[in-house]
């Protein structure tokens, strides 16, 4: 049965995205999502008042902790003295984690529904430091990031963190396990690094694809990507689908094809 806090030291603010996760079964299912990484560091991101801090330290880890609100962190000094000197009070969004990383290391947290976006393009960044990314963010978020070619869902950051790391949806949280409830559902997700070293093609170029095409998703490749190709070099049938109607390799391929005819 789920043990809730009864008292909260800290008020959730509306601007930096709260929402204090109060329920501590739901906690230590998602500190186990690391439990096959215990030998590599932890950076937990956006801790607030420590809910799954505490499960993370219970199992071992070597971690640190990084929170942008000051309320948060001084709650965090007091009430976890085994972290000293390991709670940075920055925003993760602009901190040099090489500075922080010697080498790979594993991301965790329940993210600010405002930014999880931003976090998840910045772990693709060290996506060679970072073998293990999970925790909690919106329902919808979740399944977008999971989800297979030929759903609404499928997108720009299905196609960008498919291509570097196999994605599970655990699963779906009640808004009532947090303080204030959000009004949607949250979810667990585990990105674990698939074995890629390489896209076999230019992986600026393979970003810029992805992006134009979605960013007209109702449109056919031939029309949303001609912005970087002329309709003449369009002939394959490739160029007559939509956007996520394409895998990861078929996008693979296509950047190969538009490479190609840009060069000629």
């Amino acid at each position: 049965m789920s043990v809730k806090r009864p008292i909260y030291s800290v008020k959730p603010k509306k601007f930096l995205g709260q929402h204090f996760l109060k329920d501590e079964d739901i906690a230590c299912r998602i500190a186990a999502t690391l439990d096959d990484y215990r030998s590599l560091p932890v950076l937990e991101i956006g801790p607030g008042m420590g809910v799954l801090t505490r499960p993370l330290l219970d199992k071992g880890h070597n971690l640190m902790v990084i929170e942008l609100d000051t309320e948060s962190v001084e709650y965090l000094s007091q009430h976890f003295p085994e972290l000293e000197g390991r709670i940075l009070c920055e925003d993760f969004l602009r901190c040099d984690l090489s500075s922080l990383f010697p080498g790979e290391f594993c991301v965790i947290g329940n993210y600010p529904y405002n930014i999880s976006s931003q976090i998840f393009f910045k772990v693709l960044d060290y996506k060679d430091r970072i073998p293990c990314c999970s925790g909690m963010i919106q329902k919808e978020v979740a399944e977008r990031l999971a989800s297979p070619p030929g759903n609404k869902s499928y997108g720009i950051l299905s196609v960008l963190l498919q291509a570097w790391y196999d994605i599970e949806y655990l699963f779906t949280v009640s808004e009532e396990v947090f303080l204030p409830p959000p009004k949607v559902k949250s979810a667990v997700i585990r990105m674990t690094r698939n074995n890629r070293t390489t896209l076999g093609c230019d992986e600026s170029l393979f970003k810029q694809v992805v992006k134009t095409a979605f960013n007209q998703r109702r449109k056919t490749l031939r029309n949303s990507l001609s912005s970087l190709l002329n309709k003449e070099f369009m002939e394959d049938a490739a160029y007559n689908r939509r956007p996520e109607e394409l895998s990861v390799e078929e996008f693979i391929s296509l950047t190969r094809k538009v490479d190609e005819a840009r060069g000629k």
